[in-house]
């Protein structure tokens, strides 16, 4: 094979998921040295499955030269060495590129004009000469050679795991989870880094393992795919497994006998990571039983929800009795009167129904009353954007259930059993996001005797995470339901509000022409005429014509991440154009997605140590290279990211209608094409609809809208939380 030697000098492509890299290489040249690839500018591409680096990185390379029939000549490396430049240029590149936490280009010059060419021997034995430079303190020394040790033991770290597809960022990851016990760790069980490492899975865990020559049938690794096959059911929605479907999915992705599954199951059972249940056939007979299997806390939270809903439901003690409600002011129709009512009369109720409905207004009168009777309430929603909402339209302070609950990333929720919410009342808007996890440590807070009203729209999209529970609440009749059906006329005038209606019936909706109205069509044959007009619209015609601003006002959302109008493309594109690089402007490729200051973010996942949760959708308002972090505001909540930790952020221009759950924006923008044919359902298509307050904008064709309409089949989640709340559950159960 060739040896080629280098600095990085810029990464023009690299793919997170396999490492894949095409990058333009300064290579070091010895004396009349001719390189084949070579450009006018003095670089050379490479190309291959390289660990992530960073402008400045000196590489070691051997591999083969290639051509290609566009490109011409370039390296296609195999092997991959990440070293220490040996040049003072390629050291003062080095240490300004940001690898080194601590050091900024202007420093990194300094260090290396008072050092030269013992700049790094001077950084490692000698460190504290580093207080010689002119604005190096004892602080910033403090931490250039806390980095530089970090920087050490990552690449031990990667040269051991880059072979196996683990970034740098990953290495990072792992380092910072075990520290110099992290090759102990990997080599002993790689398994064990799919447990406790975000980004992570399953895949690269045993692609290490299988390197290491760990047997195929090794219990580990047994045991590692059973919990991923779980997780991934886990993920779509489901509360438990049927064991029969888990075991063959297991069997797929291990390729082993199914001899060895029963014992895997065992051990995971011993060790409380999965619990093994039987259950009545679905629409089975009752005598029927099925083995199913949970991942534990979800089998616990599902018990859980189910004692505290039915010890709630039982107290006797209404908050109301009397034939007529206390005057307040707000004028109710006798179906919201009701609403109240029963709320207010029974201790577990739900309150459903579409826009215009007049949920708001039933909650209105519902605090009046509360307030009338000197009670004490509190409102909640699981999102801050439906907090906000809730806040707005009440008037009344509204909070997520994460900050009801006082939750400390240490301690956990602070409100429980022993020290419950001291309420009378609580509301909890956007009830159906709820996830069986959330809503079991909600119930674990309220005290005896408090009332609980969930407020929520049945035909949206079900919760992100496990468990369908507000459906399963209401169709176990465990609760006292009104569902709100009159559109008043107010929301008549609203063609958002009318047409959502018409989608949730089964009709197509009407479209507005000629710049009068709030809901329109951008007629698009295909998905890439589709995304054209995404993003002529958002970043033109809507701030023309209506004066919304395209980065603030307006979100666009769609059915699917791949495609021309996928999430993926369509933040690429809008980012192109909203927020597109500049002088000054400082922009980093972290995880295969270029971060800039000023770009719409989203939070992908909970993080409970930053307060931020998965949806949460904030500005980048600054970049440090030289400390490797990024600021980003979530609606006046700040939080820091490290480099490593950049994978939980994603691009937010345009985000799944499943991430825009619980949010309300000015305007809606959103692709509708045939080639979303797996995702084109009512629920989705509705959903979508009513995240709209003022101007709502599809882009596609009405044979795929009619599509979304007819498709009425919601996916059943496998749950046995209806089952456990019916009158039956203790006999079948």
């Amino acid at each position: 094979m060739d040896k080629l030697a280098g600095a990085v000098e810029r990464i023009t492509f690299y793919n997170p998921e396999n490492g894949y890299s095409v990058l333009r290489l300064r290579p070091e040249v010895r004396g009349r040295q001719r390189l084949p690839g070579l450009t006018r500018d003095g670089l050379i591409t490479v190309v291959g499955n390289l660990p992530e680096v960073s402008p400045g990185e000196h590489l070691k390379l051997e591999g083969i030269w290639d051509s290609h029939p566009k490109h011409g000549k370039q390296f296609k490396a195999e092997i991959c060495e990440q070293a220490l430049p040996s040049t003072i240029a390629g050291m003062a590149s080095y240490l300004g590129s940001g690898m080194v936490k601590g050091i900024g280009p202007k420093i990194a010059e300094r260090i290396v004009e008072l050092f030269g060419e013992e700049t790094f021997e001077v950084i490692e034995k000698s460190p504290e000469r580093l207080e010689e430079v002119s604005g190096v303190g004892r602080d910033r020394m403090g931490k250039i050679i806390a980095a530089w040790e970090e920087q050490k033991q990552v690449k031990e770290i990667m040269v051991f795991l880059h072979a196996h597809g683990v970034s740098t960022n990953l290495a990072v990851k792992i380092f910072k989870q075990y520290g110099d016990t992290s090759l102990q760790v990997v080599q002993e069980d790689p398994y064990q880094l799919e447990r406790d490492i975000y980004g992570i899975g399953f895949k690269t865990a045993d692609r290490i393992a299988q390197a290491l020559g760990l047997s195929p049938e090794h219990p580990s690794r047994i045991e590692a795919g059973i919990v991923f096959s779980l997780n991934e059911t886990i993920n779509q929605g489901h509360v438990y497994v049927p064991k029969g479907l888990l075991v063959q999915r297991a069997i797929e992705l291990l390729a082993v006998s199914h001899e060895l599954l029963p014992s895997g199951l065992e051990r995971l059972e011993r060790q409380e990571r999965i619990r093994l249940e039987k259950l009545p056939m679905v629409n089975g007979r009752e005598d029927e039983l099925m083995d199913v299997v949970y991942l534990t806390p979800l089998y616990w939270g599902e018990v859980g929800v189910s004692e505290r809903i039915k010890g709630l439901a039982k107290a006797q003690a209404p908050l109301f009795t009397q034939d007529k409600l206390p005057e307040t002011g707000i004028e109710l129709s006798p179906e919201q009167e009701q609403a109240v009512g029963m709320a207010l009369e029974h201790p577990v109720s739900i309150l459903t129904g579409g826009p215009g409905t007049g949920k708001t207004t039933c909650l209105k009168a519902l605090i009046a009353t509360l307030d009338h009777q000197k009670k004490h309430y509190a409102l909640a929603s699981p999102t801050g954007r439906a907090a906000k909402r809730l806040s707005e339209a009440t008037g009344s302070p509204a909070s997520t259930i994460h900050r009801l609950l006082e939750f400390s990333p240490v301690e956990g929720f602070k409100r429980n059993p022993d020290n419950p919410l001291n309420t009378d009342f609580l509301v909890v808007d956007e009830a159906s996001m709820l996830d069986l996890l959330l809503t079991n440590n909600l119930l674990k807070a309220l005290r005896p005797g408090t009332h609980l009203l969930f407020v929520g729209d049945i035909d949206q999209l079900p919760s992100v995470g496990a468990g369908d529970v507000l459906r399963d609440l209401i169709e176990s009749e465990v609760a006292a339901v009104t569902r709100l059906k009159t559109i008043f006329r107010q929301a008549e005038d609203s063609q958002i509000i009318t047409n959502a209606h018409r989608i949730n019936q089964g009709q197509v909706p009407f479209f507005a022409k000629g710049g009068q109205g709030d809901f329109y069509l951008f007629p698009a044959e295909d998905a890439a005429a589709a995304a054209d007009w995404v993003v002529d619209v958002v970043t033109e015609r809507i701030p023309q014509t209506f004066g919304f601003d395209g980065l603030g006002d307006i979100q666009v959302l769609s059915p699917l991440y791949r495609g021309p109008a996928g999430v993926t493309i369509l933040n690429e594109r809008l980012q192109e154009k909203l927020n597109p690089p500049a002088n000054g402007k400082v922009e980093k490729s972290l995880y295969g997605t270029i971060f800039r200051v000023g770009d719409k973010v989203m939070q992908t996942r909970n993080n409970y140590d930053k307060l931020v949760y998965n949806g949460d959708i904030g500005f980048i308002q600054g970049m440090d290279l030289v400390n490797q972090t990024l600021a980003v505001d979530f609606e006046g909540h700040p939080a820091e990211y490290e480099w490593s930790e950049a994978d939980e952020l994603t691009l937010a221009y345009a985000v799944s209608v499943h991430k825009a759950q619980g949010a309300e924006f000015p305007v809606i923008v959103m692709p509708v094409v045939t080639q979303h044919y797996m995702m084109l359902q009512r629920n989705l298509l509705y959903t979508a609809v009513t995240r709209a307050r003022d101007l709502c904008v599809l882009t596609g064709n009405m044979k795929a809208i009619g599509m979304a309409v007819r498709n009425n089949k919601v996916t059943q989640r496998f749950s046995a939380l209806k089952m456990r709340l019916s009158k039956k559950a203790e006999e079948r159960i």
